[in-house]
């Protein structure tokens, strides 16, 4: 599967997102730098199929199919749009998860679901207070259980703090399990990931990043806001 946006844009003057073209297909990882606090999430819902740009195209292999990206890619942990409500449990979270992928969403299917993971000690705690890579980690397998998932969207995962390499691992063992990633971070997070694949001595296997891009434009980064429905 391969998912290319080209020269999408949106919001009045493109204040919402500069124009942006990338790629994500399966089997590979790749980052690209949104910033400020909403160009992320817009980002991430074009790219799920889930919003329309007002200029440019997102295909799927080649063709148009927004219905068809919405079925093969999950959006995950994007602000106030997939995000899981800080205050939930991460049992809790898990069984909601359990009952859309048609298995039982009870706590003890939670505990287990979790205990397989090794992450069965974390069951009680609010998902807003567990440390990145965990939170990382079980919102990617939640979004695997999904039926026809095959691309995965991940939104501000360095918003949650802790170091840009625990959640890019994980977003790399997504790629090698054979999903098509996309991961929306910020330019530091990119300076750090790209320094540590420089320093990638010969011999140590496939370099994690495979593309980088950036929603960089002319404009302060602070002009960017949600685009309202009249924009949309």
């Amino acid at each position: 599967m391969r998912i290319e946006l080209r020269g999408v844009s949106k919001g009045r003057a493109e204040r919402a997102l500069p124009e942006t073209s990338l790629t994500f297909e399966t089997g590979r990882v790749t980052l690209v730098v949104a910033e400020t606090e909403q160009r992320p999430t817009v980002l991430g819902l074009l790219a799920s199929g889930r919003m329309r740009a007002d200029a440019g195209e997102v295909l799927l292999d080649g063709r148009k199919d927004a219905a068809g990206i919405r079925r093969r890619v999950a959006l995950v942990d994007a602000l106030e749009v997939s995000e899981p409500a800080p205050a939930v449990t991460v049992a809790g979270v898990v069984a909601e998860e359990l009952m859309f992928a048609g298995a039982s969403p009870n706590p003890f299917a939670a505990r287990r679901w979790l205990d397989d993971l090794g992450l069965g000690d974390l069951a009680a705690t609010p998902i807003g207070n567990i440390d990145p890579a965990s939170r990382i980690r079980i919102l990617l397998e939640l979004a695997a259980l999904r039926k026809g998932v095959e691309g995965i969207v991940l939104t501000s995962p360095d918003r949650h703090g802790g170091e840009p390499q625990n959640w890019w691992r994980v977003a790399t063992e997504f790629a090698e399990r054979g999903y098509a990633v996309l991961a929306i971070a910020g330019r530091a997070s990119m300076s750090v990931l790209t320094v540590q694949d420089d320093a990638s001595a010969p011999g140590d296997g496939p370099a994690p990043v495979d593309t980088i891009a950036d929603t960089r434009d002319d404009a302060p980064d602070t002009a960017a806001s949600v685009p309202t429905e009249d924009e949309r």
